[in-house]
């Protein structure tokens, strides 16, 4: 016998008038007589907003209330996903790092050909300068200046005083991850502890990225290359959440790379998941194994750790005049090894984050299949320049630093590129010390601020292992450098080791080990120590710019990875018939003589599901009023599976599903509208899409990360 239901408009936020936003929903079932699907479940708006201490976040924010609910549908309907593709001439990818940031791309005519973007100007001794430090001038009027070596050199060059009226930023995009509540407006401070919005930072680095390809590629084809004809890629760290990713891309509209109108232009590539794309096609010349299960390459694990790492550096010092690198087809020799469903890790360090990816290979193609959601930390290398801070700290006092930092700012610039210059020299076989010069303003500056020199500092200082050198330097010895990289190395063995635990993670066959941080050999001798015996550790040639290139074939192949895992939960807050002794009685609501239960979490979604590239998460809402022209929903995540309620601990507002109707209705506005919306968690960013079922016409959607 079928079960009559009663239907009403459910009012869920007392404390919120939501005249524009009321809907009622139904799920994404295939019945033919919407009206009849048991599944319905209405969203409603409330006229009113009177006054309640009830404390619900589905009341307190405005969510709209949704009734009843059935169990999610998940749908893999590839075919309506697919959208009529631009055909770009080339794909541009910036790596956009924490200290440092290029740009690589390959005509989409010739693939197989990446190339690197020009030398640039300046760099340092002893360091390689494919990519320019992550460094941004601005005027004191606020205006862009200048990027990179150029900024640095610039602001190296100012007279001290005026220097402090200058703007000047480094490490900057560590911001985004750190920040728990990103917005549009979130600020950074500048060298000389003046404030600036991040999105101008953000949107004048790309800007440059920008102009620099496209005069490039203008040069390279003898006319102006239209920036339409680009697509573009940007990277950013696998473990950034939805808010950062969404923030990059508001940078990329506002620096005018791409149009919110021609969105797909733009891709947002996962760095990890860029080097894997990248890794899969090394041939054996391209890496160095430290592991010493087999020789690759002529070296083996028996031998110093870095000196293969060396021998390949002045392979790749000698071959960089070309800057074309020339990938292979399908994939590498490195695969000839491989097995349908092998595993195998790829671990980017960079400057700010490490991030940890697992990957399977699905033979022939060469796709990937994410095996365990993305995971990592802020244990970057700059966890070595803190450590570093901290030691100048304890011998020079923390009010002293801090001072010196805003009363000098370009000579304190000029202390931590001493630093960086010496910490690439730290190995596990060093015996002799590192010099690192100390700026005169220091000197002097030290002497005016205590009253003594800084040679007396060192000697009343307690801290042995760092001595004054008569050339105005300080001897470090190489344990107290190692000292220095202790507690972030630590800090990644360790996030590894817990990765290794998980069942997923068994059985893994190779670790690549890829980005900036790479290259540490004290990294390379503790990965191997800890892991040499589970599985074959590689390391890229030219480590710096794996992902540089991994992210130009992700923009040729955007479909290469077809399954990844959801970082978290996502859902919605719905109203369900409350069930006495189900649901706990704080959450009754009784409207027209109907009880329901409040608050209900309604899954699209859990933590670590996998999801094809291209599945879809189906629902349909239809506004409370006929000529309501806008309908939004509340979204809420939690890093936990098993969620009941949008007030379980853990569980926060994340973001807004915004629909807007204008347009679609046609002359009669039909009773009753049903808006089918789709999205999509299997891509690198959550999208949606929308159509309206009464006259299939588009709905333009937005989903809403940062100004919820």
């Amino acid at each position: 016998m079928e079960t009559k239901r009663h239907f009403h408009s459910a009012t869920l936020s007392p404390l919120l008038q939501m005249e524009s936003v009321g809907v009622y929903g139904f799920c994404g079932c295939k019945a033919k007589n919407k009206m009849k699907c048991d599944s319905r479940w209405e969203i409603a708006a409330s006229e009113t907003a009177p006054t309640s201490a009830y404390s619900s976040p589905a009341r307190s924010l405005g969510d709209t209330g949704i009734t009843p609910l059935s169990p999610s549908h998940i749908v893999n309907d590839t075919d309506s996903n697919v959208s009529e593709q631009q055909a770009f001439l080339v794909v541009v990818a910036i790596d956009f790092g924490t200290t440092s940031s290029g740009y690589a791309y390959s005509f989409t005519k010739e693939p197989e050909c990446i190339h690197v973007m020009r030398r640039w100007e300046g760099g340092d001794p002893g360091v390689s300068n494919q990519k320019t430090p992550t460094t941004i001038l601005l005027t004191p009027e606020r205006k862009f200046h200048s990027f990179g070596y150029a900024a640095r050199d610039f602001y190296h060059d100012l007279d001290p005083n005026e220097a402090k009226q200058w703007l000047y930023l480094e490490k900057f995009k560590m911001k985004l991850h750190t920040t728990g509540d990103l917005t549009m407006d979130t600020d950074l401070t500048a060298a000389n502890g003046k404030k600036v919005k991040a999105l101008e930072i953000f949107a004048y680095a790309l800007q440059y990225f920008k102009e620099q390809a496209l005069k490039e590629l203008s040069d390279q084809a003898g006319s102006e290359f239209e920036n339409s004809d680009v697509r573009w890629v940007i990277t950013v760290p696998a473990i950034w959440k939805q808010p950062a990713k969404q923030f990059m891309r508001q940078a990329a509209y506002q620096a005018g790379l791409v149009s919110p109108e021609n969105s797909e232009q733009l891709i947002i590539a996962l760095e990890p998941e860029a080097a894997s794309i990248y890794c899969r096609k090394l041939r054996l010349h391209q890496m160095i194994e430290l592991s010493s299960k087999a020789a690759v390459n002529g070296y083996s694990g028996s031998d110093t750790v870095g000196a293969g790492f060396t021998q390949a550096k002045e392979h790749i010092r000698r071959n960089r005049q070309s800057r074309t690198f020339l990938v292979e087809n399908v994939i590498g020799e490195i695969w000839s090894e491989l097995e349908e469903g092998d595993k195998y890790v790829v671990v980017d360090s960079g400057g700010g984050t490490v991030d940890l990816t697992v990957h399977q290979i699905r033979l022939p193609e060469g796709h990937l299949k994410e095996l365990y959601k993305a995971t990592g930390g802020p244990y970057g290398s700059l966890g070595v320049d803190y450590e570093f801070e901290k030691l100048l700290y304890k011998i020079f006092g923390e009010d002293f630093i801090e001072q010196f930092k805003i009363k000098r700012p370009a000579a304190w610039v000029d202390l931590m590129i001493a630093f960086e210059s010496r910490k690439r020299a730290a190995a596990p076989d060093r015996t002799n010390p590192l010099n690192i010069t100390l700026p005169f303003s220091f000197i002097d500056y030290y002497k005016k601020f205590r009253g003594h020199s800084v040679e007396h500092a060192l000697r009343k200082s307690n801290v042995d292992f760092v001595k004054w050198s008569s050339q105005g330097m300080l001897r470090m010895s190489p344990d107290a450098m190692n000292a220095l990289f202790k507690p972030t190395i630590d800090s990644i063995i360790e996030h590894l080791r817990d990765l290794f635990q998980k069942p997923e993670v068994s059985t893994v066959k190779f670790l690549f080990l890829v980005g900036g941080f790479a290259e540490a050999p004290l990294l390379q001798q503790a990965v191997q120590a800890a892991f040499g015996d589970q599985c074959r550790i590689i390391i890229p040639q030219d480590v710096g710019l794996t992902i540089l290139k991994g992210a130009v074939l992700f923009g040729l192949d955007p479909a290469v990875i077809k399954v990844r895992r959801s970082p978290l939960t996502y859902g919605v807050g719905v109203l369900n018939r409350y069930v006495e002794g189900k649901h706990p009685p704080e959450k009754l609501l009784v409207k027209d003589g109907t009880r329901w239960c409040t608050d209900v979490f309604d899954k699209f979604i859990s933590a670590d599901q996998s999801v094809a590239l291209g599945e879809l998460v189906k629902r349909s809402y239809t506004p409370a009023k006929p000529s309501q022209l806008v309908i939004v929903i509340n979204i809420y995540s939690s890093e936990h599976d098993n969620v009941s309620f949008i007030t379980d601990p853990g569980v926060k507002k994340c973001g807004t599903l915004r629909l807007d109707l204008t347009g679609t209705s046609g002359t009669a506005v039909p009773a009753r509208r049903e808006i089918q919306t789709l999205m999509q968690f299997g891509d690198t960013e959550i999208k949606a899409t929308a159509i309206d079922i009464a006259t299939s016409k588009s709905v333009k959607v937005g989903i809403d990360f940062l100004n919820y």
